[in-house]
């Protein structure tokens, strides 16, 4: 029982009666059914999201200061020419 919601349901089936051997049994399956509940698909990234991804990061350098911070307006303009750059392919 590692999780807040093993314990939630291990409660809930002791409240309403269930003898403690018997919940003890059904925890691993219980928390072998959350685990596989829990796999989400991920989102593939789309061909236009990684050319700006390659654009942005190209042409950002150009938008900063020698600190590292962006100058005034960089960050907008950065985007911006990113965005450009992409659409042409």
């Amino acid at each position: 029982m590692a999780c807040r919601t093993c314990a939630l349901i291990k409660g809930i089936m002791m409240a309403e009666g269930v003898p403690e051997p018997i919940v003890d049994v059904a925890m691993p399956y219980v928390a072998r059914a959350e685990t596989e509940v829990k796999r989400t698909v991920k989102r593939k990234a789309s061909a236009y999201s990684k050319r700006y991804a390659k654009a942005f990061k190209s042409v950002a350098k150009k938008y900063k200061k020698k600190s590292g911070g962006w100058m005034k307006d960089g960050f907008k303009r950065a985007q911006k020419e990113a965005h450009r750059i992409a659409k042409r392919g």
